[in-house]
C-alpha cells in the first residue's frame, strides 16, 4: 500500500508513460503533485507493487460521486523494465477486491485505444467500453466500466 514515501515513483511512472504518448494535463497535475488531498482524503487508495524492493507498479482507486461511478481505476504505470511480468494484473485484481470491500457498485475507467495492452488488460479484468462520458482528458478516447 501506498506511504508518502511513494508519491516521487507514483508521479514519474505515471508522468513517464503519459508523456511518451501524450501531454501531461491539469488533472494529471492535480493526482501526481497531490496524491494526499486529490486521491486519499477524498477516500481513495494507491496500489504500488514493489519488485525486490523497488516501485515496479502503481495504480490509484479514486473515489468518484456516487451518482454514476462510484470509483474509478486511475493513474496506472509500470516501470518498462518489468513489463511483462503480469503486475498489472495483479494489482489490477487488488484495486477492484478493493472497490469491492469498500462496497462500490462500479469502477470506471478512461484510456486511449494505442494503449493495447492497457485495454486488453482492462477487458481481463472485466470491464467493458461505455459512452456519453464526459472527460477531463483531451486524450481521452475510450471510457469503460466493471460492475462488480
Amino acid at each position: 500500500m501506498y506511504r508518502p514515501a511513494h508519491a516521487a515513483d507514483f508521479k514519474r511512472l505515471n508522468q513517464q508513460w503519459i508523456e511518451q504518448y501524450f501531454r501531461m494535463e491539469a488533472a494529471d497535475h492535480r493526482a501526481l503533485d497531490h496524491p494526499q488531498e486529490y486521491i486519499l482524503d477524498r477516500g481513495g487508495a494507491i496500489f504500488v507493487a514493489l519488485c525486490d524492493g523497488v516501485v515496479a507498479e502503481v495504480c490509484a482507486l479514486q473515489r468518484m460521486d456516487g451518482q454514476r461511478f462510484d470509483f474509478e481505476l486511475a493513474k496506472m504505470a509500470v516501470d518498462p523494465a518489468l513489463r511483462g511480468q503480469r503486475i498489472g494484473w495483479l494489482l489490477g485484481q487488488a484495486v477492484v477486491q478493493r472497490a469491492r470491500e469498500l462496497g462500490g457498485r462500479n469502477v470506471f475507467l478512461e484510456s486511449n485505444t494505442i494503449l493495447t495492452s492497457a485495454i486488453g488488460l482492462y477487458e481481463k479484468l472485466g470491464f467493458r467500453k461505455i459512452e456519453d462520458v464526459p472527460s477531463p482528458y483531451e486524450r481521452s478516447n475510450i471510457q469503460m466500466e466493471l460492475v462488480l
